[in-house]
């Protein structure tokens, strides 16, 4: 969906006077491979919401799927849409009800929660509203972040620290994915095997070398990010498509580096099929499977064996905690001990969004932030 035109006028309790009528967007724009910056209207504040002007907005891998429309995309969204739902900015007009809220004001560095909740449904009223039932996503369900504005609720804005970059302020929403995933059981002397390295593969190594992971262990197809996954602290990375010297696939080379047993946790980052059958097989008996990528399809497995008798605990992972993850991330952040700096490969004006879908589509890039 497009978004509702801005009115101008005293149509807001308070804005900045230099709102325009009209700005550039990413808009997905029939159910095909790529998309197109159009002009379109800067869209206004309902009552409860804000207007930001975005600053910087960062490619999801969800969003490489909406680029590339797959199968999900097709049977989930509709279109023409502005996509992209990563993103820091600041504040620069307010809905009604905003301003007596204390949930922002005009001039506030902002971040979001890309999944806005109904805050009635039973997951939202007990503690689960990551889960909500009647969740709308940023830039899948309403207007998203690649454009120069973005209208969203009040209460999914988070604040940001003035002296956090804009760059890694727009990846804050990811990698509370990687920290949902990394924390959905024990850590500290544990052994590790990610599987997958796009940037919330690598996001979960930085973190579980950081909180005391014994072993990390990490695959993909892509030399590059690989690359990155050793530079990040993984223990050995390799070519999940290839085999060893020995001729070991990755079966075989975690079975051999753990002695036969099998990992504590298996991180399944990459949605591939062959992939989820390989974590059954690799985590020990009483392990754990924490999936977080998303298959294409169906998916066939042997459960008797490689989950049930085996005692495996098999977790998916969707969204944050909200907004208890958030919290967690800023501490990373604060800390120190996460710096999401070197994951940050690639950076284009919105303008060049073809080139940078391609890299993305590549594999040989980390994360790439689009200037807004």
């Amino acid at each position: 969906m497009l978004p509702k035109p801005y009115l101008g006028g005293n149509q807001f309790l308070t804005q900045l006077a230099t709102v325009p009528g009209r700005m550039k967007a990413l808009v997905k724009a029939a159910p095909a491979l790529g998309a197109e910056l159009r002009e379109v209207e800067v869209p206004r504040p309902g009552p409860g919401e804000i207007l930001v002007k975005v600053r910087v907005a960062s490619i999801c891998g969800t969003d490489v799927h909406i680029y590339e429309w797959n199968k999900w995309a097709d049977a989930r969204m509709k279109t023409p849409i502005i996509f992209g739902h990563e993103f820091a900015g600041d504040v620069v007009s307010l809905g009604a009800g905003v301003a007596d809220s204390g949930l922002a004001k005009v001039g506030d560095y902002v971040s979001a929660e890309s999944h806005v909740i109904c805050g009635a449904c039973y997951q939202c009223r007990t503690g689960q509203s990551h889960i909500c039932r009647k969740c709308s996503i940023l830039g899948v369900d309403r207007s998203g972040c690649f454009a120069d504005y973005v209208a969203i609720p009040a209460v999914n804005a988070w604040p940001n620290p003035p002296a956090l970059s804009p760059e890694v302020a727009s990846v804050q929403e990811p990698f509370g994915n990687a920290v949902d995933t990394v924390f959905a059981g024990d850590v500290p002397g544990k052994s590790f095997l990610v599987l997958g390295c796009g940037p919330i593969g690598l996001m979960a190594v930085a973190l579980l070398r950081a909180s005391g992971a014994a072993t990390v262990l990490a695959t993909d197809l892509s030399e590059y990010r690989l690359d990155l996954a050793r530079k990040l602290g993984a223990t050995e990375a390799w070519n999940a498509g290839a085999t060893d010297a020995v001729g070991r696939d990755t079966v075989g080379r975690v079975l051999e580096l753990t002695g036969g047993e099998g990992v504590d946790a298996v991180l399944e980052m990459s949605g591939a099929k062959s992939a989820i059958a390989q974590a059954l097989k690799v985590v020990r008996n009483g392990g754990r499977v924490t999936l977080l990528g998303l298959p294409s399809g169906p998916v066939e497995l042997d459960l008797a064996e490689n989950l049930i008798f085996k005692g495996v605990t098999m977790q998916g992972i969707t969204g944050r905690h909200i907004f208890e993850t958030w919290y967690k991330t800023k501490a990373f952040l604060g800390s120190g001990l996460v710096d999401l700096r070197p994951l940050i490969t690639h950076t284009f004006p919105l303008a060049e969004f073809k080139t940078a879908f391609e890299l993305a589509i590549s594999g040989k890039c980390g994360k790439i932030v689009l200037r807004v």
